[in-house]
């Protein structure tokens, strides 16, 4: 199959890793070449297969040698929280001390003190910091990003976190998708008034980012120290008044059943999940969600309990991989340590850590019909690797080995050295 006439870019003499949904391994096309044209993936296949109609020599087609090098899509990072004032490396410090999470809040520390630092920070004063993180990622070849809010906890705030992920996209070429995660803790002015707050969320901040076009999700941490699930069930039918597609933070300390809950509104993706049971992972399967897997919370934390990845393999639910980049759980900005630590901690193959953050991380943001895969019609997200085989990409880090890499069909980085 051929999409349109005319191609601008042709690679040739590369191998393709194609991550298409449900394909075995890799979905490897060796010895292959892809076209692209109006920023689509216009033909991929062998490249002794290419169209009779074709000729490299064609001046109006620029000419791409691979050198053997691999093609995979733009890499999708699903789970962030980028966008946030401070840090926590003293409450790091502390507890490496000995200092327990009591201690540490006592001392204004935990989700209060990013709380602060957020509403304090101007706009321009959290895209500053938030662009170095973006920056690292989309130097890895993130093409696609997920930025959560959560660290405002009131309207104002709330609202200027989206205002800044959006701000983000017109720094770097990365695709943003953002998520309202104002139900993410109680702020202290509500301590004692969950339901409260759970008014302003649902009744101020969620009319108001949906008046603005500021968010394309909206997510929910249900745990004992977060949100129960009947006021879980409250924000979701708020995000289902107004047609927003929903995600959870479930399972993560305890089994509350919000996976289950969340399958009821045909949810996008549950995420941490390592204490989901059978009957969550069925009805997960079942509505077509996403796992997503978040192993650098799992190592920050020195967490012990695995996600169920065999019952996820059995039920046949899509597993996703993220970095949940954040100041307190995960401040990790490396989608490649990703990889590695899915294989190593969570016992993944190469190839299901590569589709974490491919075509199901994709699958999480509600984006499986246009990107996450090498496929004729997607967007031509594409990144060039200088390795033998794909698994390096999970093998190593430390080690950027991308050469190029093209967003929507136009190169935005460049690496001679790799």
């Amino acid at each position: 199959m051929t999409l349109f006439k005319h191609w601008q870019t042709l690679y040739i003499n590369v191998n393709l890793a194609t991550m298409t949904d449900g394909s075995e391994s890799y979905g490897e096309i060796t010895q292959a070449a892809l076209a692209i044209s109006k920023g689509k993936i216009a033909w991929l296949g062998k490249e002794s297969d290419l169209p009779e109609h074709f000729s490299v020599k064609d001046d109006d087609v620029e000419v791409i040698d691979g050198k053997g090098q691999w093609i995979t899509p733009g890499l999708i990072d699903c789970h962030t929280h980028l966008v946030y004032g401070g840090n926590r490396a003293n409450e790091f410090e502390m507890r490496l001390q000995g200092k327990s999470y009591q201690e540490i809040a006592n001392a204004g520390g935990g989700i209060v003190s990013t709380v602060t630092a957020t509403r304090k920070a101007s706009e321009q004063e959290l895209l500053a910091s938030a662009l170095p993180r973006l920056t690292a990622l989309h130097q890895q070849g993130v093409t696609t990003v997920e930025i959560k809010s959560g660290y405002g906890l009131d309207t104002l705030n709330e609202i200027k976190m989206l205002k800044v992920a959006g701000l983000l996209a017109d720094e770097l070429p990365v695709t943003i998708k953002r998520t309202f995660l104002g139900a993410h803790a109680l702020p202290i002015e509500y301590k004692d008034n969950a339901e409260g707050y759970l008014d302003v969320v649902c009744e101020e901040m969620l009319p108001q980012v949906v008046s603005e076009n500021l968010a394309d999700a909206v997510d929910v941490f249900c745990e004992g120290i977060g949100f129960s699930l009947e006021q879980t069930k409250r924000v979701f039918d708020a995000a289902q008044s107004y047609n927003l597609p929903i995600k959870v933070h479930a399972e993560q300390l305890s089994n509350l059943g919000a996976s289950e809950l969340a399958a009821n509104y045909n949810a996008l993706s549950s995420d941490h999940i390592e204490f989901l049971d059978e009957t969550g992972i069925k009805a997960m399967k079942k509505s077509g969600m996403t796992a997503v897997l978040l192993p650098g919370a799992f190592y920050f934390l020195r967490e012990t309990q695995l996600p169920p990845i065999e019952l996820l393999r059995k039920h046949q639910v899509p597993m996703a991989v993220a970095t949940d980049a954040n100041p307190g759980t995960s401040p990790i900005h490396n989608i490649h340590l990703m990889l590695n630590m899915a294989c190593t901690l969570f016992r993944l193959t190469p190839s299901e850590a590569l589709a974490g953050i491919t075509c199901y991380g994709a699958k999480a943001l509600g984006l499986s019909e246009s990107k996450g895969q090498l496929a004729v019609g997607y967007d031509a997200d594409i990144a060039l690797w200088n390795i033998n085989q794909p698994a390096e990409l999970c093998y190593q880090f430390g080690v950027n080995p991308l050469s190029r890499l093209m967003q929507n069909g136009q190169q935005v980085l460049m690496n001679e050295s790799a």
